[in-house]
C-alpha cells in the first residue's frame, strides 16, 4: 500500500496526463486551448477540480459543511430548505403614484407572487417631499412617491397586511417608512405582532456605493439601532435590517468584495447595537441580508454558501454568547441589474434565468427576478409577469427544489466556497486594521477597492476579453422595437397637489408640536421611533420628519475618492 505522499504524487501525475489528453482531444476538434478562466476577482480557475482542492479528504470536511440548518450553515439555514416551503417570490415594484403601484402589486399577487417588495422614488429615499424644489423631475420616476400616511394608505389599499410579507427598499428614511407602515396597519385594524417583512435600513452601503444618505454616520447608526430596539418590543416578526451587498456589487465589486464589505457592515451594526445597550440575542436573529446574483453561475452558488459560513463563524468568534439560531445568515437575492443589456433585450431572459437558478441552488430565502426591459426603462406589466413566471418555472418544473444544497461535494463548488470565505475574511481583517467600516469609508479605502475592480471589468468588456452577447459578440445590426413603460408627468403634478392639500387640511399646530418633540428627543438619547410614529399619526410629511432630524444631526458630506 503506497504511503500518503506516493498517493498524492500518483494523483498529480494522473491529473497531468488527463489534462494533456483533454487538451489534445480539444485541439483535434478545433477548440482553442485556454488554461484559465478568471472568476470575478481575477483569480484563475482550474480546468479540473480534485477532492484535494475542496479539502474533502481531511477531517475538517464535516466541520465546514455540517448539515443543513446547523452551524455553520454552509448547506442552508433551514434543515428542509425548499422541501419544506419554497422561497418567497418577491418582485420589486413601485413607480409613479401610490395608486398606480397599488394596481401593479395586486396584479403580481394575483399572478402568484408571495410577497411584496416596494421601490421608492429618489425624493422619498432622500427625505424630500414631492413639492420640494430639489424633487423636481424625479417624482415617481424610479419608484413610488410617498410623502405621507395618506399615500401609504393608498399604496396598500385592499392588501391585507396581516396576510402578506412586505419588503421596503429604503435606507436613510427607513425609520419613517416603517412608522408609516405601522400606522397603515393600525388603521387597517391589524395587530402589530402580525406584521411580517423587512426594512432595508442599511445606510453604510449608501456611503460606500449608492449615495442616498442624509445624516452623518453616527446619527445614521443611532437611527438603525433605534429601529432594532423598537421592533424588539413592538414588531417582533419584523426583520429590522437587510444588510445589502447588492448595490456594492452593482457598483462594480467582485464576489469576494461583495461578501467582505457586506459582512463587515453587518458586524458594524451588531457592534453599534451592543454599544447602545441591546443584548446580542435580542436582535441578531432579525438581521437579514440582500445579495446580488451575477452571471458566474458556479461562483455565485459558492458565494452564498461561503457568506453563510463566514457570517456564522465571525459572529460566534466576536460574540460567543450568540445562540446558534441567531447566527443564521438569511438573505434575499435579486438578479443583477448591471448585467442587463439594452441591446437585444430578449437575451436578458436567459441571463435572469441563469442568475435565478444560482440563487436557488445557493439557498436564497426570497428572490426578485429582473424584467427583460429594465435596461430601457421601468418594467412593463408583460415583462414583470415573465420575470415572475421564471421563478415559478424553476420551482415547479426544474426539480431543484426537491434537493437540499444539491451541489454540495462538487469539487468546484467546495473549492470556490473555501476560497471566497478565506479571501473575504482577509479583506474584513484589513478593514479592522483601518479602524472599522466607518473609518475605512471616511478614508475612501472601500470605495477605491470597488472602483479598481469596476475599472478592470469595464476594460475587459471594452476589449472583448469579457464577452457580453449582443454587446461585443454576436451583435445584431438592428434591434426590434420594444415597448417601454412611461411615467405620466401628470402623476407628479397630482402628487404635489395632494401633499400640499394634506398640509392645508391637517391640524397644523398638532403636527408642529410632534415635530418639535422629535427634535428635542434627537438632541438627547431617547429611542426616536416612538416620536416618529407620533409625527406620522399627526399627518406630518416625510420631508418634515426627515428635515426635523437633519436640523439636529446635520448632513453627511462625502469623501472625494480619486
Amino acid at each position: 500500500m503506497p504511503d500518503g505522499s506516493d498517493s498524492k504524487r500518483s494523483l498529480e501525475e494522473r491529473y497531468e496526463t488527463w489534462r494533456q489528453d483533454a487538451y489534445d482531444a480539444a485541439a483535434k476538434r478545433g477548440f482553442v486551448r485556454k488554461d484559465e478562466f478568471p472568476t470575478s476577482d481575477g483569480e484563475p480557475t482550474k480546468p479540473l477540480y480534485m477532492p484535494s482542492d475542496a479539502g474533502v479528504e481531511t477531517e475538517s470536511y464535516m466541520e465546514d459543511l455540517g448539515f443543513p440548518g446547523e452551524f455553520p450553515f454552509t448547506r442552508g439555514v433551514q434543515a428542509t430548505m425548499y422541501r419544506g416551503r419554497p422561497w418567497t417570490m418577491r418582485q420589486y415594484a413601485g413607480f409613479g403614484t401610490a395608486a398606480e403601484s397599488n394596481e401593479r402589486y395586486k396584479m403580481l399577487l394575483k399572478a402568484g407572487q408571495t410577497g411584496l417588495s416596494v421601490a421608492f422614488d429618489l425624493p422619498t429615499q432622500m427625505g424630500l417631499d414631492s413639492d420640494s424644489a430639489l424633487a423636481a423631475g424625479e417624482v415617481g420616476k424610479v419608484g413610488v412617491a410617498i410623502d405621507s400616511i395618506e399615500d401609504m394608505n393608498t399604496l396598500f389599499a385592499g392588501i391585507p397586511l396581516d396576510k402578506v410579507s412586505t419588503s421596503m427598499t429604503i435606507n436613510a428614511t427607513a425609520p419613517i417608512l416603517l412608522a408609516l407602515y405601522q400606522v397603515v396597519a393600525e388603521e387597517q385594524g391589524v395587530s402589530l405582532d402580525q406584521l411580517r417583512g423587512t426594512i432595508q435600513n442599511d445606510v453604510l452601503k449608501e456611503y460606500i456605493a449608492r449615495g442616498t444618505y442624509i445624516y452623518p454616520a453616527d446619527a445614521s447608526l443611532r437611527l438603525i439601532t433605534d429601529v432594532f430596539g423598537y421592533c424588539k418590543d413592538h414588531l417582533p416578526r419584523w426583520n429590522t435590517i437587510s444588510i445589502s451587498g447588492y448595490h456594492i456589487r452593482e457598483a462594480g465589486a467582485d464576489a469576494v468584495q461583495e461578501v467582505a464589505f457586506t459582512l463587515a457592515n453587518g458586524l458594524t451594526y451588531i457592534d453599534a447595537a451592543v454599544e447602545a445597550g441591546l443584548e446580542i440575542n435580542a436582535f441578531a436573529g432579525r438581521l437579514a441580508f440582500f445579495f446580488n446574483v451575477q452571471n458566474g453561475f458556479l461562483e455565485e452558488v459558492a458565494k452564498f454558501r461561503a457568506a453563510r459560513r463566514l457570517w456564522a463563524r465571525l459572529v460566534k468568534e466576536r460574540y460567543p454568547d450568540c445562540e446558534d439560531r441567531n447566527l443564521r445568515l438569511r438573505f434575499h437575492s435579486q438578479t443583477a441589474g448591471c448585467s442587463l443589456t439594452a441591446q437585444q433585450p430578449d437575451n436578458n431572459v436567459a441571463r435572469v434565468t441563469i442568475q435565478a437558478l444560482a440563487a436557488v441552488l445557493g439557498g436564497t430565502q426570497s428572490l426578485h427576478t429582473n424584467s427583460l426591459d429594465e435596461a430601457l426603462g421601468l418594467p412593463t406589466e408583460r415583462a414583470a409577469r415573465i420575470a415572475l413566471r421564471t421563478q415559478q418555472v424553476i420551482n415547479s418544473e426544474s426539480g431543484v427544489s426537491d434537493f437540499i444544497d444539491p451541489l454540495a461535494g462538487s469539487y468546484v463548488i467546495e473549492s470556490l466556497t473555501d476560497s471566497i470565505e478565506e479571501k473575504a475574511r482577509a479583506l474584513i481583517g484589513k478593514i479592522d486594521d483601518l479602524g472599522g467600516v466607518v473609518r475605512a469609508i471616511e478614508a475612501g479605502w472601500i470605495q477605491r477597492q470597488i472602483m479598481d475592480t469596476s475599472y478592470r471589468f469595464q476594460k475587459g468588456v471594452d476589449s472583448a476579453d469579457i464577452e457580453v452577447v449582443g454587446v461585443n459578440v454576436h451583435v445584431a445590426e438592428s434591434e426590434p422595437p420594444t415597448d417601454i413603460q412611461k411615467i405620466d408627468p401628470a402623476g407628479a403634478r397630482d402628487q404635489v397637489a395632494r401633499t400640499r392639500a394634506l398640509r392645508e387640511s391637517r391640524d397644523g399646530a398638532a403636527a408642529q408640536a410632534r415635530l418639535d418633540e422629535l427634535q428635542e428627543a434627537a438632541r438627547g438619547t431617547d429611542n426616536l421611533m416612538p416620536y416618529i410614529v407620533r409625527c406620522v399619526r399627526a399627518r406630518c410629511t416625510l420631508g418634515e420628519i426627515s428635515g426635523a432630524m437633519k436640523d439636529v444631526f446635520g448632513a453627511y458630506r462625502e469623501t472625494i475618492v480619486v
